[in-house]
């Protein structure tokens, strides 16, 4: 009978696997399978981001198509109770809109603003913190007396007067022909990410001191490399890990930052409801017997900051060596 032979992994192979082997037999995989809560957080997360790339195959109506709303099934109660339509499971809005295809592409535009003004945030703090601690000297104070200045006021009084200097902006300017919708995207991303790139940069100035001083950063500064390309390709990677943590947390934060902006009423328009416009709109009716409208979107926020929060705080203590 002839042997089987498996043949050996090309190079190519070899070197794509090697980083997940030496991921699932490092200590993050280990602590994330000893903590029974951080998986169900990140199964809540996973639901809530395949929900999000996926809303419109997964949710049963477009609660964006007017076309297909019904003014005479507004505000029907969920399916369980003596008055609920079996077509709706978690009742309709005063729109007539389904409440769970709602909440379902609620939490696609959420997420979506959230992480993209986490992205820039990421981006601007980093930078700035990069320079900030290499360079030092007069631009290092004066990024560090910019952040200081902006962590005086509470974050959502930044995102406000950001919000209404780039919506006066766009009024003033009437050359830019922007989609309402879009602006509102556009606006909510600036006013949140703005407001929430001074932790990344006070963090990677820190680290960034501490590894500018260390052998391989004066080696590379010897021999000639260009400091941009120092800060980049050997410093940025060694200050990643509190990164990580800040980014993973300030998800949560810009979604609730969104929800709060969408509920004071300067987010998304209600054509288009995000999870805080939901709650905004379901507010109205929360003491006239209408708990629904507003109690499942304030409970989908909830639990997807909760969950986010949750890998945040395993990813803080997974990344520090000194609890492994």
């Amino acid at each position: 009978m002839a042997e089987l032979h498996v043949s050996a992994p090309t190079p190519r192979t070899a070197l794509l696997l090697d980083p997940l082997r030496r991921f699932f037999d490092g200590d993050i995989w280990a602590s994330f399978k000893r903590s029974p809560v951080t998986i169900a957080a990140a199964i809540v997360t996973l639901l809530y981001f395949t929900m999000a790339l996926f809303g419109p195959w997964i949710a049963p109506y477009d609660p964006f198509d007017l076309a297909k709303l019904d003014l005479l099934d507004s505000l029907l109660p969920p399916v369980w109770t003596a008055d609920g339509d079996p077509r709706y499971l978690l009742g309709t809005d005063d729109q007539g809109r389904d409440m769970l295809s709602a909440i379902i592409y609620g939490s696609r535009v959420s997420l979506l603003i959230g992480f993209a003004s986490v992205l820039l945030s990421m981006g601007l703090g980093i930078g700035l913190g990069l320079v900030s601690g290499f360079v030092g000297g007069a631009i290092d104070a004066f990024i560090m007396r910019i952040a200081e200045i902006q962590l005086s006021f509470p974050a959502i009084l930044v995102a406000l007067l950001i919000n209404g200097v780039v919506i006066g902006y766009f009024k003033t300017h009437p050359e830019w022909q922007v989609d309402q919708v879009t602006l509102a995207y556009i606006v909510l991303v600036l006013s949140i990410g703005l407001s929430n790139w001074v932790q990344y940069a006070r963090t990677v100035r820190g680290s960034t001191l501490v590894e500018r001083g260390k052998e391989y950063v004066q080696a590379a500064r010897v021999i000639g490399i260009h400091p941009a390309k120092i800060m980049v390709r050997h410093i940025l990677p060694n200050v990643m890990g509190p990164v990580l943590v800040i980014a993973t947390i300030q998800l949560a934060l810009a979604v609730i930052t969104e929800a709060t902006l969408s509920f004071l009423g300067v987010g998304v328009p209600p054509t288009e409801p995000s999870l805080g416009t939901l709650i905004r709109v379901g507010n109205d009716y929360l003491f006239s017997g209408e708990w629904w409208v507003t109690i499942f979107p304030g409970a989908a926020l909830a639990i997807l900051v909760l969950a986010v929060n949750l890998l945040g705080d395993w990813l803080r203590d997974a990344l520090n060596p000194k609890l492994r």
